[in-house]
């Protein structure tokens, strides 16, 4: 639809600094949106740009490879705070054409069909929840399964993880961290892009490797032994287990060596627990049984 106003078919390429560049996002997709830019004369790429034939120079703004166009009376979109937390998420999926749905999604919203933010079987909003959700879990899956170690010979006292997301949610989950150990100095590296918190400022840096071969510490052999104790056989359901917690997290889990063997003897130890249990109900159990039934047996009496 374009109401009255001949459509830029010109290609504009913009470019974001990360691949969860939210605020990026948002800031492109306000100018555009304010020039009239429909969502296919757009092209969205991440990181810097590299000189080729089509590049452009002279550019006014460094996130873009081609000039906005000036504005026109465009009108100015109303979002609902539901729709940019889910566009928080989504931007942090690793579909390549996330940045172009949102777009289109605000397009439409401002371009003859203001309700699409609330069609859920729209299916570009069913693709956009679909999106938000993976990320979703993937960002509880983190908050779940980050095991810090003391980084050795660190000074002040240092604790690190290592972690391998499925999605970019490094910055989108780091908060939670940062909450939970406020007075702890830690590091959370992922393969892309790490964290880091000193007790007053959280900050970013680039990616790493996973440290093979760390000597194991004293605090990961008192998890190992919290999560042995812990474990209840009788009411073990392994499929769950397995989507609440997936095979691909136990690699960098200390407890991960223990679940195979607890699984193995969970049969077992649960017999041995029935088998264990008191033939005879404790004392106290008898003495208030038999003071019930006197109660009962004397309201019974004429």
């Amino acid at each position: 639809m374009t109401d009255g106003r001949e459509r830029d078919q010109r290609l504009h390429t913009v470019r974001l600094a990360r691949p969860d560049d939210f605020e990026g996002w948002r800031c492109i997709a306000r100018q555009h949106l304010a020039a009239g830019t429909p969502p296919e004369s757009l092209v969205w790429e991440i990181g810097e740009a590299t000189a080729d034939l089509f590049s452009d120079e002279s550019l006014p703004d460094p996130r873009l490879d081609s000039a906005v166009p000036a504005p026109v009376a465009a009108p100015t979109p109303t979002v609902s705070r539901r729709f940019i937390e889910l566009a928080r998420c989504v931007v942090c999926h690793r579909a390549p054409d996330r940045h172009a749905l949102l777009y289109r999604v605000l397009w439409r919203s401002c371009h003859g069909e203001p309700g699409v933010l609330d069609w859920a079987t729209d299916p570009d909003m069913h693709r956009l929840h679909g999106l938000g959700k993976c990320v979703a879990r993937e960002r509880h899956k983190m908050h779940a399964f980050v095991r810090f170690r003391q980084t050795p010979r660190a000074e002040p006292e240092h604790f690190s993880a290592w972690f391998e997301p499925e999605h970019h949610t490094l910055r989108l989950a780091s908060d939670f961290f940062v909450r939970r150990f406020a007075n702890m100095h830690w590091s959370i590296v992922t393969p892309e892009e790490s964290a880091h918190w000193n007790g007053q400022q959280l900050q970013f840096g680039p990616g790493g490797r996973r440290q093979e071969g760390a000597a194991p510490e004293i605090m990961e052999e008192l998890w190992r032994t919290y999560f042995a104790n812990i474990f209840n056989p009788a009411r073990l359901k392994t499929e769950a287990m397995r989507s609440e917690m997936p095979v691909k997290y136990w690699k960098n889990l200390p407890e991960a060596p223990l679940i195979a063997e607890l699984i193995h003897h969970a049969g077992s130890r649960s017999l041995a627990m029935v088998e264990s249990l008191p033939s005879e109900p404790p004392r106290y159990a008898a003495k208030a049984t038999a003071r019930t039934a006197r109660d009962l047996a004397d309201e019974g009496k004429p």
